[in-house]
C-alpha cells in the first residue's frame, strides 16, 4: 500500500510514500532496541543538553514546520505555528525537570535504607493521530526520552511529513540515530508490532475504538500502555456566570484546531435564565467566523483533515435534526474545493440525538438547555465521555464544589481546557486511562523499583 498526504484544502496529493516492508520494519525495531541499552547509560545532563537543542530546532524553524502541519491537516498556519512553539515549550520542561522528578525517593523503613528508583523500560510505541501532529508525538517522546526509554512512532498514515519532520528534529538535535525512529505502516500493521517481544509499552492518542483495539493487543501481552481518546465535553454556564467572556471562549473553544480536538468543548450546557443570552451572542460570532485558506494569518477556519470525516460530522447534524434538533447557523458542507464546513450552532439538542450522545469531531457545536445547576450537572455526565470540562461562575468556593462532581479528567473554571506540561493530562471512562504531562506523565513508562537494604 501507499501513504498520501493530501491536502485537505485542495483534495489534491501532494506527496506519496511507499508503506515499510515487514522486513525494514522488524530491522529498525531491532536497531532501536539495541540503541537502548546504550542511551538508558547516558546521564540526566546529557539528555538534557540534546533535549534543549531540539526545542531550538523548533524555534528557529517553526515556520518551515508550522506549514507542513497547515499543508496536511488543515490547520490555520497561526495555530501551526503556536503548535511548534509548545512542542519546545514541553521539551524545556522535561529537559530541565525530569533529574529531580526521577531521583531517588528516600523511604524510612525497618531498614537500614530503602528508597524507590525509576529505571526507564525499553521501547515506548506512540500510535498517534493527525489533529496536533506535532504536539501529540512530542509531549510523549519528551518525558520517555528523558527516563532513558527509546522511541517508535506510528503516526496517523495522512501525516507522514510530520512523521519524519518529528525525527528530523530529533537527528539535527544530536540524538542517537535510533533512538527515536518513524514506521511508515499502515494501521492494519499496529497488533503485529505491539506483539513484537522487543516493544515494552504503548501509547496512543485516538479514537476509543482505536483505543480498545490497541488496548485488548497490550493486554493479550501484558504490556503497559496509556489512552487518550476521544471526548465530549461540557462547557457549562451557570446564571451568574460572565456571559459575554464565556461567549468568547466558548467560540474559541469550539473552532479551534478546525473544531478536531478531544478536549475542545462540545456539548454547551446553559440555564434556561441565560440560555437566550449566551445563545444568540454565541450565534452572531460563530456566523463571523472567517472559514478559507489556512495558509492566510487571518484564516480562523480552515477544513477539516479528510472527506469522511467531513461526510461522518454532516451526518451526525442531519440525523439530529430529523429527531427535532434546530440548526442555528450553517451546518451543510460549503460548495467549495477542499473539506470546509462552516461553523455550527446546533439548538434545542435533547439526550438521544447524535448531537447528545456522541463526539462531533468538527466546528460544530450543541447547545442544551437546562434547568438549573443540578441539571447541568447531571447532563455533564450523561455522556460515555469523560475528558475535560468547562465550568463558568463567579462564584469561586462553588465551582469547585462541582468540579468535586464532574466525572472528568480535567475541570477549568472560567477558562478554556488546555493541556500544559506542568498538569497532568487524560481521561476517564472511555475518554481513556493513564495520565501525560507533568511528573504523573513521566511516570508512567519507567519501572518504579524499591530498592532495601539490610
Amino acid at each position: 500500500m501507499t501513504i498520501k498526504t493530501i491536502n485537505p484544502a485542495t483534495n489534491k496529493v501532494v506527496k506519496i510514500f511507499e508503506d515499510m516492508s515487514d522486513n525494514k520494519v522488524e530491522n529498525i525495531i531491532a536497531d532501536v532496541h539495541e540503541e537502548y541499552f546504550c542511551w538508558r547509560k547516558t546521564t540526566f545532563p546529557y539528555r538534557k543538553g540534546l533535549l534543549l537543542k531540539a526545542a531550538e530546532i523548533l524555534k528557529n524553524e517553526k515556520e518551515k514546520f508550522g506549514e507542513i502541519l497547515t499543508l496536511e491537516m488543515g490547520k490555520p498556519i497561526t495555530q501551526a505555528i503556536a503548535e511548534v512553539e509548545k512542542c519546545a515549550w514541553v521539551c524545556e520542561y522535561y529537559a530541565e525537570n525530569a533529574g529531580e522528578i526521577l531521583k531517588n525517593e528516600i523511604i524510612k523503613t525497618d531498614a537500614s535504607e530503602s528508597f524507590v528508583r525509576f529505571d526507564p523500560i525499553g521501547i515506548v510505541l506512540a500510535v498517534m493521530p493527525w489533529n496536533f501532529p506535532f504536539w501529540q508525538v512530542f509531549r510523549f517522546a519528551a518525558p520517555a526520552l528523558m527516563a532513558g526509554n527509546v522511541c517508535l512512532l506510528k503516526h496517523a498514515s495522512n501525516v507522514p511529513m510530520s512523521a519524519l519532520a518529528i525525527e528530523e528534529v530529533f537527528n539535527k538535535a544530536g540524538f542517537p540515530k535510533n533512538i527515536f525512529k518513524t514506521l511508515l505502516v499502515g494501521s492494519s500493521r499496529i497488533k503485529g508490532i505491539i506483539e513484537n517481544p522487543k516493544i515494552s509499552a504503548v501509547t496512543l492518542t485516538g479514537s476509543e475504538i482505536a483505543g480498545k483495539e490497541v488496548a485488548a493487543n497490550c493486554g493479550s501481552q501484558l504490556k503497559k500502555c496509556v489512552m487518550e481518546l476521544g471526548g465530549s465535553d461540557p462547557f457549562i454556564i451557570l446564571n451568574d456566570a460572565d456571559i459575554e467572556e464565556a461567549v468568547k471562549v466558548a467560540v474559541t473553544a469550539r473552532i479551534i484546531n478546525n473544531g478536531q480536538s478531544c478536549i475542545a468543548a462540545k456539548r454547551f450546557i446553559v440555564v434556561e435564565d441565560v440560555y437566550d443570552q449566551f445563545t444568540s451572542a454565541f450565534v452572531e460570532r460563530m456566523i463571523n467566523i472567517k472559514t478559507g485558506d489556512p495558509f492566510e494569518e487571518e484564516t480562523e477556519l480552515g477544513p477539516l483533515a479528510r472527506e469522511d470525516l467531513l461526510i461522518e460530522l454532516d451526518e451526525q447534524i442531519k440525523s439530529s435534526v430529523e429527531k427535532g434538533a434546530e440548526i442555528l447557523c450553517g451546518g451543510k458542507r460549503l460548495e467549495r474545493d477542499g473539506y470546509f464546513y462552516p461553523a455550527t450552532v446546533v439548538g434545542n439538542v435533547k439526550k438521544g440525538m447524535p448531537a447528545y450522545e456522541e463526539e462531533l469531531f468538527g466546528p460544530a457545536a450543541s447547545v442544551i438547555k437546562v434547568k438549573d445547576e443540578e441539571e447541568a450537572i447531571f447532563v455533564a455526565n450523561d455522556t460515555e465521555f469523560g475528558l475535560g470540562a468547562s465550568l463558568w461562575t463567579q462564584d469561586l468556593s462553588k465551582a469547585k464544589s462541582i468540579a468535586s462532581r464532574i466525572e472528568s479528567g480535567s475541570v477549568f473554571i472560567n477558562g478554556l481546557v488546555k493541556s500544559d506540561p506542568r498538569l497532568p493530562f487524560g481521561g476517564v471512562k472511555i475518554s481513556g486511562f493513564g495520565r501525560e504531562l507533568s511528573h504523573y506523565g513521566i511516570k508512567e513508562f519507567v519501572n518504579v523499583k524499591t530498592v532495601w537494604i539490610k
